[in-house]
């Protein structure tokens, strides 16, 4: 896994995206965006689509996650999607990692970084996500540092395929799990130093 330069400045940012198509992908600002501060929260995910905006945000199970996790005081859910091969090229160029949409944080400086799956055919672009957030691919050899990385949705129900790659998967409905799953995780992840141990717990 490649170490990634920090995202660049807004200017360099905006720049560089008028070289791409539909750079309205990778902007944000949409009117009923959550915006918090991060040092007034305690849990941050990412909840990560992994296909093209336009595919990923009339996503009726993403919005609704993005609300129950949002609507917690102490935790901020952002969104990303996996960018379009000419935007990939731009962030490899550059070196620069792929990140959220609010505040365009690499994704892996984030406590959770959520996949919504739909079909086995998105599979591929987990890999690309994670390896442009600069998280290692194999959850064998992340580390405390990492983001846990969560996979949920219909294309999670035979969660072997990913296995390597996907630390925990979520079954079923996810509005009631995602909230409870980080009550949880702020109260364990101080009680483990290594994260494995973590892992069982969870």
């Amino acid at each position: 896994m490649a170490t990634h330069s920090p995202p660049p400045d807004e200017e360099t940012y905006i720049q560089a995206l008028r070289g791409v198509q539909k750079p309205g992908r990778y902007v944000g600002g949409e009117v009923n965006q959550v915006v918090k501060s991060a040092d007034e929260v305690k849990l941050r995910w990412a909840l990560l689509y992994p296909d093209a905006y336009e595919i990923g945000m009339p996503h009726q199970g993403l919005r609704v996650l993005y609300h129950c996790l949002n609507s917690q005081k102490q935790i901020w859910a952002e969104r990303c999607f996996a960018p379009w091969p000419d935007f990939e090229d731009l962030l490899r160029e550059h070196n620069w990692p792929l990140t959220s949409l609010e505040s365009r944080t690499p994704l892996a400086k984030f406590d959770v970084v959520a996949f919504t799956l739909q079909t086995e055919l998105s599979y591929t672009n987990i890999l690309t996500c994670l390896d442009l957030g600069g998280i290692p691919l194999q959850r064998s050899t992340r580390t405390m540092s990492d983001p846990l990385v969560v996979a949920g949705g219909a294309g999670a129900l035979n969660p072997e395929v990913l296995a390597d790659f996907i630390d925990l998967f979520f079954l079923g409905d996810g509005e009631e799990a995602v909230t409870d799953f980080s009550l949880v995780l702020q109260e364990e992840r101080s009680q483990h130093q290594d994260r494995r141990s973590l892992l069982r717990a969870l």
